[in-house]
Parts: structure tokens; sequence; C-alpha cells
């Protein structure tokens, strides 16, 4: 029992040495308890930097929202009271060389729905749809199409409207809820069709080029050049836009509007082209629906005067974007008008290429000025026999004579001694087979063949028949309308051939020039001055000879000489159609007409070159055209005359010679006024 009682009686716990110490009246800490007492204070300093961390934190990001990103928030904030529509920038306008207005912008009012808090109803739709004169079901569809939209976006229901709609809507609005007159510039074409492959058009951006654009400038729904200068001038001419700003409330409701931003106008342009030379050109060639190109350019700079393609384009139809049909017509014409023959084209130059035969011939010294060469009409070289035009034959002919009645079998010999490869690297001096730069979309290089091409192309040797076929023009030759027209230049200026140019000078809204034209040459014949002028008196022979092929080339002054050279290229040979009478061979199987020239010749001014598609021959259809050309080109010069004493402030006389040549009498008359 006893064992079991102290068993079960509990043992007294030991005291604690603070206890003990504390019950021999001494209270000490023991190191135990400064170690716990310092572990306390460093979890108390550490909860105090977490909070100071934490506090710092909040004060760091609320002095990054006030401070740093106070004025995003704020237009964010703005942004949600104020709304702003984009308002159109007017494109620059499009000028002559004189300055006559080629491309404008004129005011159009577009009828457009504000949806928002605005409802539809049969009395409403019977009141717009009779003043705008649309079907219903045709209003519905406009409203319909846009209905995805956020309601605050206008729904254009009719565009370009007249003044008498106008003030109809303007007269019934309280009766309209929603209804609005936007107003945007629109292209006015003051020329017509005129001009129509370099100008171009517009039409409505599309997500290929939205997605395009980095810069962020266009919106959908803007219109943007397509084609032409419109296109390739886009930066220049677009201008930049303005900005309508608007109170709306909370539900997006407009209730007041606030200052906007007026748009900026594009970049004027002034042409080199002069377009009454331009429209005497085209009207020729839309007389008997011919199709093909005219150029006219200075023969000392470079500058384009005329670029006519034909048939023209209709740019009024691209207004406000083409239609089905009318886009269809235009694939379905065998003229082929969306084609900008003038760098697109590539025709053989038929013997238009002779003058480039016969500097090589001189250059290379297989023939002299004096040479005579025998034409029987017909060339026999191994088993073939190369027939000349003229089928009785021109007999015995020198340079000249063979240049003025362009006969094939002179320059067949020559063409057969030179070799292809000495043909193309003349042709190649004169431009042909490159691309001369001139600001047009999509020029073509034409081609100069070589026997290196050939064995390249086909992976056959080059046959020196063929080399017969090149020295007049046709086999393998290629080359556009504007080559012509620079290889004439080179001919007629002694040898240097100029960088084409279109566009004379840029001037900024106001009125300051920030870019102008700058002759540039591209190549020089170094030596050949006296062989180009042996070739020159051949070309005046062609038109003002008895026997020459270009007579109908003649102006009608005949101070004015003129100096050229008729092409017939032919474009299939079919032996189907020998028998047949030249108009009743189809259309499409015709050769083509070509015709260059300059004048006058002892001081060449302006290089002409014509094409005319299937037109059979050079004489009879190009040579009348490039005669047009010519007379308004030497009427305008001569008209000058008659005011060439109009006494003229100072100020007018120093900028007189900025006029150039040629229409400068045309332009003072317009531009000055007499003084008496």
């Amino acid at each position: 029992m006893k064992n079991i009682r102290r068993k079960n009686r509990k043992r007294p716990e030991p005291l604690l040495d603070a206890e003990r110490k504390k019950d021999s009246g001494v209270t000490k800490l023991t190191p135990r308890d400064d170690h716990e007492l310092d572990a306390y204070k460093k979890r108390a300093l550490y909860a105090a930097f977490v909070l100071l961390f934490f506090f710092a934190v909040i004060i760091g990001r609320l002095w990054y929202l006030q401070i740093q990103r106070g004025e995003y928030y704020r237009n964010l904030a703005d942004s949600n009271r104020v709304r702003y529509l984009e308002v159109a920038a007017p494109r620059g306008n499009i000028l002559d060389r004189y300055g006559r207005e080629i491309v404008t912008n004129r005011p159009s009012f577009n009828v457009v729905w504000v949806r928002e808090d605005n409802k539809i109803d049969d009395e409403w739709l019977k009141k717009v749809t009779r003043i705008l004169g649309m079907e219903t079901s045709e209003l519905l569809a406009k409203i319909r199409k846009m209905a995805h939209n956020p309601g605050h976006i206008p729904v254009r229901l009719a565009e370009d409207i007249d003044w008498e709609t106008v003030a109809r809507i303007e007269n019934n609005r309280m009766d309209l809820p929603g209804i609005k007159i936007e107003v945007v510039p629109l292209r006015v074409y003051h020329w017509g069709n005129l001009g129509s492959h370099i100008i171009g058009y517009l039409g409505e951006i599309n997500k290929k080029e939205l997605k395009a654009s980095k810069d962020g400038l266009y919106r959908g729904g803007d219109m943007i050049g397509k084609m032409g200068l419109e296109r390739l001038r886009e930066k220049d001419l677009r201008g930049e836009k303005g900005r309508n700003y608007m109170e709306v409330n909370a539900l997006g409701f407009e209730q007041r509007n606030l200052k906007g931003l007026e748009p900026l106008p594009g970049n004027d342009l002034r042409l080199t082209i002069d377009m009454q030379l331009q429209q005497a050109a085209e009207e020729i060639m839309a007389q008997e629906d011919r199709a093909g190109a005219v150029v006219a350019l200075e023969a000392n700079s470079g500058r384009l005067l005329v670029l006519a393609s034909a048939p023209a384009l209709h740019l009024d139809e691209f207004v406000g974007g083409i239609s089905h049909k009318a886009w269809n017509a235009m694939l379905a014409n065998p003229h082929t008008p969306l084609v900008n023959k003038l760098v697109q084209g590539q025709y053989p130059p038929g013997s238009t290429y002779k003058p480039i035969t016969a500097v090589a011939g001189l250059a290379e010294g297989v023939i002299t000025p004096d040479s005579v060469i025998y034409c029987p009409g017909y060339y026999r070289f191994g088993n073939r026999t190369y027939r000349c035009w003229k089928r009785g034959g021109h007999g015995a002919v020198n340079l000249k004579r063979a240049l003025a009645e362009s006969c094939d079998v002179y320059f067949y010999q020559v063409g057969q001694r030179l070799g292809v490869d000495r043909l193309a690297k003349y042709a190649k001096l004169f431009g042909m087979g490159s691309r001369t730069g001139v600001e047009m979309e999509h020029e073509k290089a034409g081609l100069v063949p070589t026997a290196a091409w050939k064995k390249r192309r086909f992976g056959k040797i080059w046959q020196e028949g063929e080399t017969l076929s090149i020295a007049i023009g046709q086999g393998f030759n290629l080359a556009t309308p504007v080559q012509l027209a620079l290889m004439t230049a080179a001919l007629a200026n002694g040898g240097t051939l100029y960088k084409p140019a279109l566009v004379e000078e840029v001037r900024d809204p106001d009125g300051r020039v920030i870019e102008s034209f700058k002759p540039a040459v591209l190549k020089r014949l170094s030596g050949q001055g006296r062989n180009l002028k042996l070739v020159r008196e051949g070309l005046v022979e062609a038109v003002n000879g008895k026997r020459g092929t270009g007579r109908r080339a003649r102006v009608s002054d005949k101070k004015i000489i003129v100096g050229g050279k008729t092409g017939t290229a032919q474009v299939v040979r079919l032996k189907q159609y020998i028998h047949l009478k030249e108009k009743d061979i189809p259309y499409k199987y015709r050769d083509h007409a070509l015709f260059i020239c300059f004048a006058p010749a002892e001081n060449p001014e302006i290089v002409v070159a014509v094409v005319i598609e299937h037109g059979l021959h050079g004489g009879s259809a190009a040579a009348p055209v490039a005669r047009a050309v010519l007379e308004k080109y030497f009427a305008g010069r001569f008209a000058s005359a008659e005011v060439s004493t109009v006494v003229l402030p100072g100020s007018m006389l120093a900028q007189a010679p900025l006029f150039g040549q040629g229409l400068a009498g045309g332009l003072l008359r317009q531009q000055t006024k007499l003084i008496p």
C-alpha cells in the first residue's frame, strides 16, 4: 500500500530558474530570456519593414497613375464623354504645265442618318424615300448593311445629291429625325477624260490596303488613289484629316459640339503636260475609234508634253465607285482601255528601228553615207527570200534615200553585216530594252534580243536570218511608245537620253515649292554627232522628199521643217489573208502603224511618237496624228509672237522664262493683262 501511494502521488514540477531566484529574493534574466526577447524585436522590425514596403508600393502606384499616366487616363476619361468624327481632307489639285486646272475638288452633299435614339416608322420612311427618290427596299437595305456598327456612326443613304434635294431636307428637318447633310470633297475633272491613264482615279480602300497602312492614317470607307498619279502621289495629294469633337452622355447620345480641327488640304501637282496638246492628240485618236498611244516630249529636257493612251478611261464612272456593269464592259472592250499602252503596250518598232540600224552601221564602219545597195524588191539569204515593202524595188539607194523611202533590202544587208549583238549594243544605247523610269505604274522593259538571250530563253542558237528581221524592227524586237519617244529625242538632240519627267513641281497648301523638276540624263552617245546628223537628214527627207514615206506629217507652216520615220509592224504573218483587201483582214491580224518625228529640224524642240494598233500603215494612219500635235504646238508658239510686244511689269518679265518654250504665248494671254 505504501508503494502504491508513493506511485500515485504527483511529483512537484521543478521551478524555473527565475522563480527560484525570485523565491530567493533576486530577479535576473537568464541568457535564454535575452535570446527570446531579441527574437520578438526582430519580428516586430520585419513586420514594420513589410508594412512600409506595402505603403511605398501603394504610394508609388498612386504617383504613377496620377503623375506619370495622368494625361493618358484623363484622355481616357474624356473619351467616355467626348466623341470625334474624322473630316475628309480636300485632295491636292492637279494642274498642267501652264497652271490650267486638270483635277480639283468640289463639295459633295451626302444624306446620312444617325440612328442612336431615332426610330424608323412608316411616316419617316415615306418622307425620306419621297425626298430622295428611292425605293423603300433600297433604303432599308442600306440601313441593314450598317446594323452591326455602333449607333453613333452615320448610315449613308444617298451620295452627291443636288441642291434641290438639299433644300428639301433642310425645309423638312423637323420631320426627319436623325437625317443630316454630310459635306465631303469630290474630284472634278475639268478636261473630261483627257489624260485619264496618267491622272488615274480614286476608290474605296480595301482590306489589303488598310492592313498595309501602318501609319493609321486611313479608316474603312476612305477614298485613296487606285491608279495613275492619284495612286503614285497619294502621299502628296491626300492631305491631313480634320476632326469634329462632340460631347455625349453616358448612353453615347450627342449633347453639344466642341471645338474641332480643320482638315489640311493636300499638295498641288503641276505637271509637264500641256493639256491643249493632250486634247489635240486624244481628239484625233478618238475620231476613228483608234487604239494606241501618243507621246510628245521636249527634245532637250525630257519633259513630257503629251501622254495619251487610247481609248481613254471614263473617269466619271469611277467617282463614288464603279459599277460591275461598267467594269465588265471595259474588260470586254477589244481595244483594252484598262491597259496603259504608253508603258504597258509592247510593240515591234517596225521601220522606226531603222535609224538605230543606220547609226550602228555608220559607227561600226560597215557602211558610209555614200554606200549604195541595190534593191530589186527582195533579198535572198540562204534558202529564204526576204521581201521589201515595195514589190518593184527601190533600185540603187544610199543611206539618205534608204531612210527616206524606208528600203527594207538596204537595212537587211546592213543588219547582216553588223550581226545581232552589235545591233543590240546600239539599241540599248538608245534606251531600248530597259525601263525609262517614267512616273507610271507597271512599266514594261520591251525587248532587245541577243544571241545569248535566245540561247537562254529558248535553248537554241541564233540564226543569221533572224538578224535581217531584227534590222528592220521585226522579229523579237519590242518597244513601248515612251521608249520610242526617248529614242527619237536622242536622235534629235545629238545623243543625250533624258529621263522622262511628268511632274514639274509640287507645292504645299501655302504655295511653297517642296519639289521641282531637274533634267536627268540617263545615257549619252558620245562621238556619234556626225552619224546622228546624217540620220536626221534622212529623216527630214522622209517627210519632205517627193518619195518620202512620212509626207503626211508636214505641217501647214512651211517654215517648220519636220523630220520623221514611218513604221509598219507585222502582228502575225498569215498567208490566207494575203489575197484579201486590207479592210477585209480581221482587225486583230492587221499590222500596227507607227510614226516618230521631231521639229523644227534645224533645232529640234519637240518629239512625237505615235502607235496605232492594227492601223496598217504608219504613213497613212500614224503620221496624221503626229501632225495634229505639231500643228497645235506651233500654232500656239506663233500666236505668242502676236503678244510679244505686250508691256509687262518687271516682276512678270522676271518670271516669263519659267513658262518655257512652245505654248508660252497661250499662257501669257491667259494669265496676264494688257497694260495701256
